[in-house]
């Protein structure tokens, strides 16, 4: 305890500090370093620089001023697996039927995980001769060829299911924690320890180009939180609000002491740095805040696929800028090969986002992007989103309605009919999902269209019956 008071305190000095930065010992012509940190279940609005009125994220504030903050940038997915799935591979998850999550163990099929034919962007960097390494939630398979070992890190320290308790609750979930393949003693706190882990693996790697993956568990449930952190809110008298306040003090924490890592060793000119969301935040659940836009984690609604993201290189992206190129989680695998001077697979369904961003492109683009979760399918183009929810089709401009509260289907028919029709022909292209969903029995179709039409139309809404059923989250 002592130790996360130190921690703690470090960190809130250092978010106001400039950080020593030394010399890089790399040789000329040393490939970049990438590291990519990805928050679980956090909200648009969920930071400081996102709006967040009441939270603490300075450390992640401090990162977007000296990077560029993308507002139109989206996960693959509207919940965990999927989401990180093609975020590993740089395919769109539903090309290769991982539309829903994997989990628990126990009810999962031996076989659900990555495609063995499509590596990993670990795997493509590896061979570049970069070292690789991940710390933290896994999600894409459980048995040993679908394990991070076996699918190109060379350092795993993490879990491989969709949730974690956060301090050791003398059960036998604390003996889900790997290093490797090996099971190892619950830490007294993830997010410290994972972000002791990222400190330690840059530090490791410093002489060398290297991949480090950082998916975190925080801000994901169950809400549990240490004293430290749930100390700096003791005037939040809502006992729900002031964990989930604390842990995302501690995740800021943990993202700025692998910043300041980066720095300390002389790398930022030498090190790409991506930080984003899996999917939006389930308010319910946890009180994780969407901000402006409408809708939760599971729902194709803005609120589930559009996540804070923000992208530094010193010296190569501009600092403080704020970008509305229009961006999605598997873009990230082919900015990461771009850097590391891959060959990118035109397979892919990727698209490198940095010499627009070089560049100082920022206004919406017209690239096309398309999702299906079951029964909901979305497309957007532009300033246009057209939604599907069962029989139920919706219209927005989200220039000027990014809630999404005005379908605008009757009034733009054209355009809705054309977003429909280019979101069919990519979704005849798909297979079917391999697994289904974990709550298919939670709720009808008709059930999930009435919870979207209520959130669109402003009305009470309790997603979390028809989301998950009681199922695991």
């Amino acid at each position: 305890m002592i130790r996360s008071a130190r921690l703690l305190a470090a960190g809130l000095l250092a978010a106001s500090a400039v950080t020593p930065v030394a010399a890089s010992a790399r040789p000329a012509g040393t490939p970049p370093n990438i590291i990519v940190i990805l928050a679980d279940d956090l909200g648009y609005g969920d930071l400081g620089v996102q709006g967040g009125k009441d939270v603490r994220t300075p450390r992640i504030d401090r990162l977007a001023r000296q990077g560029v903050r993308m507002t139109q940038f989206y996960s693959s997915g509207p919940v965990c697996g999927p989401s990180r799935a093609a975020l590993m591979t740089g395919r769109q998850q539903n090309r290769f039927g991982f539309e829903n999550n994997l989990g628990p163990e126990q009810r999962t099929d031996p076989t659900a995980g990555l495609p063995r034919d499509l590596p990993t962007i670990a795997e493509r960097l590896r061979e570049r001769g970069y070292a690789t390494g991940m710390i933290g939630k896994w999600h894409v398979g459980f048995t040993a060829p679908n394990t991070p070992v076996a699918r190109g890190f060379d350092t795993f320290y993490g879990f491989l299911d969709g949730a974690i308790g956060y301090i050791p609750t003398n059960t036998p979930a604390d003996r889900f924690m790997l290093r490797g393949t090996q099971t190892v003693p619950h830490p007294a706190h993830t997010t410290d320890a994972f972000a002791d882990e990222a400190v330690g693996f840059v530090r490791q790697n410093r002489d060398k180009p290297f991949f480090l993956y950082v998916p975190f568990n925080a801000v994901h449930a169950p809400l549990q939180s240490i004293a430290p952190y749930l100390d700096q809110f003791r005037h939040v008298s809502d006992p729900k609000r002031r964990t989930y306040l604390a842990m995302l003090s501690a995740f800021d924490s943990a993202v700025g002491r692998i910043v300041d890592a980066v720095d300390q060793a002389g790398l930022g000119r030498e090190t790409l740095i991506v930080f984003t969301s899996d999917n939006g935040g389930p308010t319910w659940q946890t009180t994780a805040s969407n901000g402006p836009l409408n809708g939760v984690k599971a729902l194709l609604l803005e609120g589930g696929i559009r996540v804070p993201t923000i992208l530094r290189w010193t010296g190569q992206l501009p600092a403080g800028q704020v970008s509305r190129r229009v961006g999605v989680g598997h873009d990230i695998p082919c900015m990461a090969m771009a850097v590391a001077g891959v060959p990118v697979d035109p397979t892919l369904d990727c698209v490198n986002l940095l010499p627009d961003l070089k560049a100082r492109r920022t206004g919406f683009s017209d690239r096309a992007l398309y999702w299906r979760s079951n029964i909901q399918g979305a497309a957007r183009q532009g300033q246009w989103k057209w939604l599907r929810v069962a029989n139920q089709s919706y219209l927005f401009n989200l220039a000027t309605d990014p809630g999404e509260r005005r379908n605008l289907a009757g009034r733009h028919p054209q355009v809705a009919q054309r977003l429909q029709q280019q979101w069919e022909a990519w979704n005849a292209t798909l297979p079917a999902p391999r697994w289904a969903p974990l709550n298919r029995s939670a709720g009808s179709a008709e059930a999930l269209r009435d919870l979207v039409d209520n959130y669109v139309h402003g009305r009470p809404v309790n997603p979390r019956p028809l989301l998950y059923g009681g199922g695991p989250e």
